[in-house]
């Protein structure tokens, strides 16, 4: 089988990995540039080692990118983590340095299109991936066709309000998913509840709680209501078969998944809720490399 290269562009890092097949076959990573120049340097060092490291030609590559990512221009609108980015025709940029076809659309999109097509949503038709860390980013399959919307803005669902009095969110909502059942969301509920200052993260908050800490259990059954609540929502929204759940947080386990799901089924129809299975996604941060080589199979030798 061909092998296709995939491309992750994330807060902290760049990753980039060989893929045949959906199984990845190398991966390697770096820092992210804030600069454009900096960001497309950083791309030709990793394409010369995928190169190096691949058995064979390299048929395409597909990139993962934060933001929001314009279909109809094929530019980055608004990037969270480098805004360099933003305005710049990205995949003529990227065919020039490259010399392969070149395929990019957002990353959450692309990590729900691996589970669905190599992960733990093989065999649906109906899918919503979320994945919940320091933001939750999500992307849906509908009908067998990842969800896009008219311009590629569809998907947001971290965005839909489940409090409406709540935080304050970056996108310039109140009371977002994001910011209510994310891990900045429990370490900040944590904080206020316990008075604790210095570094904390949500996996230290996760072990606190498992030890007994009231303060913890209670900023983690908080989160794990919201996010219930907006499973309920994307339920009777969208009818999915399964909702799987990715990210930092997904792996605090039944103590954070059993009281979402409780939520969820209070808030949703009851014969939708009983259609849907939640679960946790399978490809763990892998699903954005491979989703992204897959998302450039679909038409090798094509240029966007």
């Amino acid at each position: 089988m061909a092998i296709f290269a995939g491309f992750d562009l994330g807060g902290s890092g760049l990753k980039a990995g060989l893929v045949d097949g959906g199984k990845l076959l190398y991966k390697t990573q770096a820092a992210t540039p804030p600069a454009a120049e900096g960001f497309f340097a950083l791309v030709e060092a990793m394409w010369a080692d995928l190169r190096k490291e691949a058995s064979g030609p390299i048929a395409a590559a597909g990139f993962g990118l934060p933001g929001i990512f314009d279909l109809k221009t094929r530019r980055i609108l608004q990037s969270p983590h480098t805004g360099g980015l933003d305005g710049i025709d990205i995949e003529p940029a990227l065919m020039r340095r490259l010399g392969v076809p070149v395929r990019a659309d957002n990353d959450a999109n692309l990590a729900a299109y691996a589970e669905w097509r190599h992960g733990a949503g093989r065999g649906v038709e109906n899918l919503i991936l979320l994945t919940i860390g320091t933001g939750i980013g999500a992307g849906i399959i509908t009908d067998g066709k990842l969800v896009r919307g008219g311009r590629g803005y569809a998907g947001e669902a971290g965005h839909m309000s489940v409090r409406p009095d709540g935080e304050a969110c970056a996108c310039g909502g109140t009371g977002c998913l994001e910011t209510e059942a994310s891990a900045r969301a429990i370490v900040r509920r944590y904080r206020e509840t316990a008075g604790a200052n210095g570094p904390l993260t949500a996996e230290d908050i996760q072990g606190r709680a498992a030890a007994g800490d009231e303060a913890a259990r209670k900023a983690i059954a908080d989160a794990a209501r919201y996010l219930g609540i907006g499973l309920g929502i994307l339920i009777n929204l969208l009818n999915p078969e399964k909702i799987l759940l990715g990210g930092g947080v997904a792996e605090a386990g039944d103590d954070f998944l059993l009281p979402a799901a409780a939520e969820a089924r209070r808030r949703s129809f009851p014969d939708a809720f009983r259609a849907c299975r939640i679960e946790r996604a399978a490809l763990g941060n892998d699903a954005g490399l491979i989703g992204a080589a897959a998302w450039a199979a679909e038409t090798p030798g094509r240029s966007f």
